[in-house]
């Protein structure tokens, strides 16, 4: 059996090395268009900030290690230019002598994976894009001893992790987003403090704003003003390469990714797909999706090499985990944020808490702030955020986890987590979250989400801050009255009539007074999160109303 697999990297170099432990005999030839088949591509804006200092140490395979210890015949600077699925045979080119053949194939894997998204704007030839290890060489080329200043195009995880390693050159650094926030995969309130660390770190944000032009050194804004740019970065996406199979008439999806069923198969026979280039379905929708990250391709490179070996798969929907660090925060999403939610007028609960990393009489734990969302019909957990110290990266993973084993929101109480001071807390931030939707499950509880406040109180509702005094007076949600929490079943009386929504720092409080007055014959309901989500959101209301 003769195997063609075409690019290398996450999925395509997974499914070569595995088929290779599978089996002994085939011919496994993979072509890659550029210089490097296997790269730690999650590295490169480590290496561009100089905290990675080894430039080899992106590269974890080379032809010659992958011929000497799995025996694949590993092409690099070589081109897939055609496939003809009918007669099985791939046009190869060869970059460097610019020779083209013709190869035969038993089965075809492709994993061309997708390319970086540049707008066609004057000037935009002087733009870097940073998907491969010659892209980082010419970034650090660019950067060497005289550059001061950077433009970097796009606050999605890349661009974030790039900004934050160009200040670490001491670079000054300036963001331009379109949209109204940072990091797309987060509700705006979630998003908000991780814009505060970034602008704490000393870098420029630009937020609901665009590059209309690039100059020589530097860049004309949409609103016309300019910002000197020594460097600029285009990270504002990716897009599949689909090219190669669209001439070869291989069915795309909706997404303009490659169409493939639950084993990777294309429309073609004998072809598979794997990679940043295919379309997912996701967990959440059960729709195609693009999910450019390297676990999912990792695994469909391994789940391929085992449908061509003939052994039974375990075909698995993307939930689509993500984290990225931001000088001291970590910020983390799992499954779909509310915005998607609301877009596609899905119903859900929302769920904010505001946790410590550890047990707080320990020593040097860390706050985060965690969302959930989930369905009210069936309690399954849609998504999941958090932002904050240590702890964030463990918290989303359990979410995810328990996304793929079908466990719901309010059994996420159930899970018995490693406990210690120094780790956690005897019930978890994850624990908590559990209880927290229990409690919306069964009616004990109801609350209200930041955004839908100002349109409640327009209403008529009473807002009440059941916070200390101290607390009410260092800042509190304009209009609501204070009533201290251990006070409040004394005072209850001097609640006018109709709904009531109360609140305290996080959500805590705000639940125990909501139970008292519930119990006392009150219409009440509390602010989810608290002041603090309150405070995070900001003017960012118009986002989701």
């Amino acid at each position: 059996m003769k195997v063609v697999i075409v690019g290398g990297v996450a999925g395509g170099m997974s499914a070569a090395t595995r088929l290779r432990r599978l089996n002994e005999d085939a011919q496994i030839v993979v072509f890659e268009r550029g210089a490097h088949v296997s790269f730690a591509n999650c590295g490169l804006p480590y290496y561009a900030g100089g905290v990675i200092e080894d430039r080899d140490a992106l590269l974890l395979q080379t032809p010659e290690s992958l011929a000497a210890r799995f025996e694949l015949d590993v092409r690099v600077h070589t081109e897939v230019i055609s496939i003809d699925p009918d007669a099985r045979t791939v046009t190869v080119r060869d970059l460097s002598a610019g020779d083209e053949t013709v190869e035969s194939y038993d089965e075809l894997v492709l994993s061309p994976g997708a390319s970086p998204i540049v707008p066609d704007l004057p000037g935009v030839e002087r733009a870097l894009v940073l998907r491969d290890v010659d892209d980082v060489d010419r970034l650090v080329a660019a950067i060497g001893d005289t550059a001061r200043t950077a433009v970097i195009v796009g606050a999605g995880f890349i661009g974030i992790e790039l900004a934050e390693n160009l200040r670490r050159r001491d670079l000054e650094v300036t963001v331009v987003e379109l949209a109204d926030q940072v990091l797309g995969p987060l509700d705006p309130e979630m998003a908000a403090p991780v814009a505060d660390e970034l602008r704490a770190g000393g870098i420029g944000l630009e937020l609901g704003n665009q590059v209309a032009a690039i100059g020589r050194g530097d860049v004309t804004l949409a609103d016309g003003r300019v910002l000197p740019a020594d460097v600029v970065v285009m990270a504002i996406g990716v897009r599949p390469e689909s090219a190669l199979v669209v001439a070869a008439g291989i069915a795309t999806g909706p997404r303009g990714g490659i169409a493939v069923d639950e084993l990777m198969r294309t429309s073609a026979e004998h072809v598979y797909a794997v990679g940043d280039a295919v379309e997912k379905v996701d967990a959440v929708s059960g729709e195609p999706g693009l999910v450019p990250l390297a676990n999912p391709a990792n695994r469909q490179g391994r789940l391929v090499a085992d449908v061509i070996s003939g052994l039974p798969v375990r075909p698995r929907r993307v939930v689509g985990t993500a984290i990225v660090g931001v000088f001291s925060l970590m910020a983390a999403a799992v499954g779909w944020n509310e915005k998607r939610l609301r877009a596609a007028g899905r119903r859900y609960r929302a769920i904010h808490s505001h946790p410590q990393s550890h047990a707080g009489y320990y020593p040097g734990a860390q706050g985060m702030s965690l969302k959930l969302l989930v369905d009210p019909d069936t309690d399954a957990i849609l998504g999941a955020q958090g932002v904050g110290g240590d702890g964030v990266d463990k918290r989303i993973d359990v979410i995810a986890t328990a996304m793929v084993g079908g466990i719901t929101a309010s059994e996420l109480a159930d899970l018995e987590l490693a406990y210690a001071p120094q780790f956690g807390s005897a019930k978890d931030p994850v624990n908590m979250l559990g209880y927290i939707a229990d409690n919306l499950r069964a009616g004990t509880a109801a609350t209200i989400q930041w955004h839908e406040l100002p349109a409640t109180l327009a209403a008529g509702a009473t807002l009440v801050d059941v916070r200390t005094p101290e607390e009410y007076a260092a800042g509190s949600i304009p209009g609501s009255v204070n009533i201290e929490l251990d006070t409040l079943r004394a005072r209850a009386g001097q609640l006018p009539a109709g709904e009531v929504v109360v609140t305290c720092q996080v959500g805590q409080r705000g639940h125990t007074a909501a139970r008292i007055l519930r119990q006392l014959g009150h219409d009440v309901r509390n602010l989810d999160g608290g002041y603090r989500t309150w405070l995070a959101a900001g003017d960012h209301v118009d986002i989701l109303v």
